[in-house]
């Protein structure tokens, strides 16, 4: 049982407000930063206060009129990233939730063997597999493409295990129940097994948005045409640049945007988040 004691409310207090300090305080310094000039940064000091050219900046950024640092539009680059975090998501959420349920309702021969075949892929990720990985996209002609983006990083044994460990809970009695009055396994999975899971793809999906969003090895690795960079790829190459000094507020303004749709997806879906990650009965 816990004790009520002020002190041990104020340091909860004190340690949840150091805990935000620390993880905003780099999200300030890049908003900060791409309020200043590029000429603010030849020092090598941050400025800590915001300044006033975060109009033009964002302008700049938003039209694509930094074609020096900049090849392609960040519009262009956001809306690569969305589709591929989106058809990541939507693709393992798919996958996984039908792996599952043939796991835990089906009865065939190596079943278990089947599902820790998957569960082992986790100590095989795509880092440690990306040059027979890339060698097949390319072999398929994959490359510059969504599907090349995608596809390879769909399979989740994660999101298999998780939503195996959901189905486990859901009780004989509704299946035999769905049995009775005539429904088919796919009527049953459609009419019973995906809205009770509703709160858990709910969960997965916020989680596996962010993955896909933040992926940057990958599409480094198989984009050579410009129309098919991604935000967080962007990022990399405004940075890389040669005989010149990188424009840092630039560089923050696109960052900056680059936060903004995790964010709002984490927002948006921050009830139903919460509720899957917690609910542990159905």
């Amino acid at each position: 049982m816990v004790e009520n004691h002020r002190w041990l409310d104020v340091l909860a207090h004190l340690t949840l407000i150091l805990g935000v300090v620390i993880v905003a305080f780099p999200v300030y310094i890049a908003v900060v930063a791409s309020t200043h000039e590029p000429a603010d940064f030849v020092s090598g000091l941050i400025p800590l206060l915001p300044g006033d050219n975060a109009v033009a900046t964002y302008a700049s950024v938003l039209e694509g009129g930094v074609s020096s640092q900049m090849s392609v539009p960040i519009l262009t680059m956001l809306k690569n990233s969305l589709i591929m975090a989106v058809l990541i998501a939507v693709g393992k959420i798919v996958i996984s939730v039908l792996s599952a349920y043939a796991i835990v309702y089906f009865r065939f021969p190596f079943r278990q063997l089947a599902f820790w075949m998957i569960f082992v892929t986790l100590m095989l990720p795509v880092e440690v597999r990306i040059v027979p990985t890339f060698q097949v996209v390319a072999d398929l002609g994959m490359l510059n493409s969504y599907a090349g983006l995608t596809i390879p990083l769909i399979a989740s044994a994660t999101a298999t295990f998780l939503f195996r460990q959901v189905f486990l809970t859901i009780p004989d009695e509704l299946m035999e129940a769905a049995r009775i009055d005539g429904a088919g396994p796919m009527k049953f999975f459609r009419d019973i097994l995906l809205p009770l899971s509703r709160t858990n793809i709910a969960a997965l999906f916020v989680i596996l948005f962010i993955y896909g969003w933040n992926q940057y090895l990958w599409p480094i690795l198989i984009t050579t045409d410009a129309g098919f960079y991604t935000i967080v790829a962007g990022i990399k190459r405004m940075a890389d640049v040669v005989d010149s000094e990188p424009l840092w507020n630039y560089i923050m303004a696109t960052a900056v945007l680059a936060m903004l749709p995790p964010v709002i997806v984490v927002i948006a879906m921050q009830r139903l988040f919460v509720k899957g990650l917690v609910e542990t009965e159905k």
